[in-house]
């Protein structure tokens, strides 16, 4: 009977503790006050990519006189005609540009994660001397003009495409941003009993370590494919070939193009005046971003709590 009993009251508490609690007039306002500022901020966010696309669809002589808008203007797709007249071009732009993110992320990414194991170890003897010379470079640099003649001149390496991706390899603040993962993730005790085992520092490197830094690999390899696949000021000063240019480059030689043979349409030299110098540039945005918006859903996940637990640790 005392059990019955017993049995009753925890039943009880446990119908209170599922009852749903009803908001009040206020709690209510709060959640419309919230939903309504995310939603509007979301819409700040989509809004001028939504532009984007529609002015790519647009009639250029319809924006240059009206503007963009949310809906294409006289639908056409003259400015993607015009980036695709030599689709040679652009598919050799993206095939290098997928040559330098796939490579330089992968390499960088493997190049941070040892260096940041190797600074977060407290058996490192000169841990501090290398953290404080990699935080060093954060606040100093040796400029520009040294930077290129080291790549030009100390070592010979202009006009090959491992000079597009081998200078971005290695950020210090990507190493940092590591390091806070790996000491945030992986406790010394772990690793010390690791070490009691017999295990080894490439055995606790690929055994412990590497299976909790997702959230950390997803963050830095983001950051790192953002910058390669964004890049083009390295193409343009060490590229001598247009056949290692990267898609930033090269799109952006089609606007000069563009802007040039406008140019001459105002002369008079050129009789075709349906240039499409606006709208190419809104079709170059969706060509360049494309691919990044395909492969960020993937990565969202890990990306985020990996931006969490740097914050948090950091």
């Amino acid at each position: 009977m005392k059990r019955s009993n017993e049995q009753a009251s925890v039943e009880k508490q446990l119908n209170i503790h599922s009852t749903k609690i009803k908001k009040g007039a206020s709690g209510i306002a709060f959640d419309i006050i919230k939903y309504g500022l995310l939603t509007l901020l979301a819409l700040i966010c989509v809004l001028p990519f939504i532009i984007i696309i529609s002015g790519s669809f647009s009639e250029n002589q319809i924006v240059l006189k009206t503007g963009y808008g949310i809906l294409p203007k006289g639908f056409n797709t003259d400015a993607y005609s015009f980036i695709f007249k030599k689709p040679e071009g652009i598919l050799q732009a993206y095939k290098m540009t997928t040559y330098y993110t796939v490579v330089g992320t992968f390499v960088g990414l493997s190049v941070t994660v040892l260096t940041a194991y190797v600074i977060s170890r407290k058996t490192f003897k000169y841990r501090n001397v290398v953290s404080f010379l990699i935080y060093f470079t954060t606040i100093f640099g040796g400029g520009m003009v040294p930077w290129y003649l080291m790549y030009t001149s100390v070592l010979p390496l202009r006009g090959t495409t491992f000079i597009i991706w081998f200078p971005a390899i290695l950020g210090s603040f990507n190493i940092i941003l590591m390091r806070t993962f790996i000491t945030g993730s992986v406790p010394d005790a772990i690793i010390e009993s690791a070490k009691i085992d017999g295990a080894g520092e490439g055995t606790i490197l690929t055994r412990i370590v590497l299976p909790v830094l997702k959230p950390g690999l997803a963050t830095v390899g983001l950051f790192l494919a953002l910058g390669y696949w964004n890049d083009w000021y390295r193409s343009s000063m060490f590229a001598t070939d247009k056949k290692n240019w990267e898609l930033q480059l090269y799109l952006y030689e089609l606007v000069n193009k563009a802007n040039a043979m406008k140019e001459l349409v105002n002369t008079g030299v050129v009789l075709n005046d349906t240039m499409p110098t606006q709208t190419v540039k809104m079709a170059m945005a969706v060509v360049v971003t494309g691919p990044i918006l395909l492969v960020y859903p993937f990565v969202q996940r890990y990306f985020i709590s990996g931006i969490t637990v740097g914050a948090v640790k950091g």
